[in-house]
């Protein structure tokens, strides 16, 4: 494991991996900030242009490239449009691990934030959720609403602050037990659920509603409490060893022999849980784990649709009827190629009239942390999220990630547009709930979803 900074390195990697980019061009429509810019050096095929002069030892890492590796979204879009395969993934996470260990970027600034957010406050479930209590009473007493008028606070801190989600009044754990077990039908399979870090804090409905799903398809389900952070933000972000520290935290933390399938519901989470094995060098205990843990790890929706999931029945006529969309999550469409199962999903409940999103798979500039670093950006690109998702006239809009129902909620807000943002598990679990009104649920704190007519 010591020899994991030098395995994701650009000098270290198989040279195969560059030179497969064979500089076609294709990529460059779906790369959202070439398509703003028209710059070369802010296109994938730029990108992997300056990582292989460093990998090839023409050009030293520069401040410049730093910046390059930053502005890119890693959305992924240019790995689904490559026609040969470049795996720009790990070319992306190489690229910022270099820059990390360069300490090229370092400010004073910088390494606050970054060793207050990514080493020290995701590093600890325990941290994590003290720090969403502090949040929930900052927010609860209204202190959120009098920070813009407070003039000894920079004008920076003031828009990052503005940026903090509402926190849930409730996490994972206080909503859903250790194990649950259906409760009208037979066990047919055993599953873990992982509860995520802003889908806790934020979106631990969303989870409720996951565990109701699966217990309603016969699945017992498994899911430890104060689970960490799978490590996802830390891969993006140069930070491979944590990232590796905290997938053996979450191995140790699911009975794995025990279970057929690891479900997730967060898109970004999912992509990097899938592939927990790149993190261990071949040959060793923890990569042996690990190839086992990648092949039992599903997206929610691609599980459902895998275990033929029981379609809602309504014959009630006067429930309501919404106009719903849906915008793909990057990391659900271009790192995980799952792009028809939610729609199956969406289809499949009564009643409902599905409209297809133009564009649905181009990202909506939220991008993990991305907003707050590159706001400028991100804002061009949710705006025209937002145009799109108007043209659809839906009062629905559902996606499959946290940070893309926060962002665009913030921006259906702004624009002052009557549009729910749901995640499209919850709203099978509401579609269900309706088809099934008397019977039971082990459901606590239930908050029924305003379904727009």
């Amino acid at each position: 494991m010591n020899n994991l900074n030098s395995r994701f390195s650009l000098l270290s990697l198989d040279p195969t991996i560059i030179q497969k980019c064979i500089h076609c061009g294709m990529c460059l429509p779906s790369c959202p900030t070439y398509q703003e810019t028209k710059i070369e050096r802010n296109s994938p095929r730029g990108r992997i242009s300056l990582m292989r002069a460093i990998a090839e030892k023409r050009m030293d890492l520069t401040e410049l490239f730093a910046h390059e590796l930053y502005f890119c979204l890693g959305c992924l879009a240019c790995q689904t449009a490559c026609p040969v395969g470049v795996d720009y993934k790990t070319l992306f996470e190489a690229s910022r691990q270099d820059i990390e260990k360069s300490q090229i970027l370092n400010n004073p600034l910088r390494q606050i934030a970054r060793t207050a957010l990514i080493r020290f406050l995701f590093r600890s479930s325990f941290r994590l959720r003290t720090f969403g209590k502090m949040l929930r009473v900052y927010q609860s007493i209204g202190l959120d609403r009098l920070v813009p008028y407070l003039p000894f606070i920079p004008a920076k801190l003031k828009d990052m602050m503005a940026q903090l989600p509402p926190i849930a009044s409730h996490f994972s754990s206080e909503l859903i037990q250790p194990r649950e077990t259906p409760f009208h039908t037979k066990v047919r399979w055993k599953v873990g659920l992982l509860t995520g870090c802003v889908q806790d804090l934020v979106y631990s409905k969303i989870n409720r509603d996951t565990v109701d799903v699966l217990l309603y398809n016969g699945c017992e389900v498994i899911c430890p409490p104060h689970q960490g952070c799978c490590g996802s933000l830390h891969a993006h972000n140069g930070e491979l060893k944590t990232a590796q520290l905290l997938a053996q935290k979450l191995m140790d933390a699911f009975p794995l022999n025990e279970l057929d399938a690891l479900i997730t519901n967060a898109a970004g989470c999912g992509s990097h849980l899938k592939h927990f094995s790149n993190l261990f060098p071949p040959g060793t205990p923890w990569r042996k784990k690990a190839e086992e843990w990648d092949k039992k790890v599903f997206d929610i929706h691609e599980w459902l649709v895998k275990i033929d999931f029981s379609k809602p029945k309504l014959t009630d006529t006067s429930q309501p009827q919404p106009v719903v969309t849906y915008h793909d999550a990057c990391h659900l469409c271009h790192g995980q190629k799952i792009k028809n199962e939610p729609r199956i999903i969406l289809n499949s409940l009564p009643f409902i009239r599905f409209v297809e999103l133009e564009e649905s798979d181009h990202c909506c500039g939220s991008a993990g942390i991305y907003n707050i670093l590159q706001p400028e950006m991100a804002h061009k690109l949710l705006n025209k999220k937002i145009a799109k998702i108007k043209q659809t006239a839906a009062s629905i809009l559902c996606t499959a990630n946290p940070g893309c129902l926060l962002f665009i909620e913030k921006g259906l807000k702004k624009q002052q547009l009557n549009i729910q943002t749901v995640h499209p598990i919850s709203l099978l679990a509401q579609w269900y709930k309706m088809a099934n009104p008397g019977e039971p649920t082990p459901q606590k704190n239930q908050e029924k979803l305003a379904i727009p007519k």
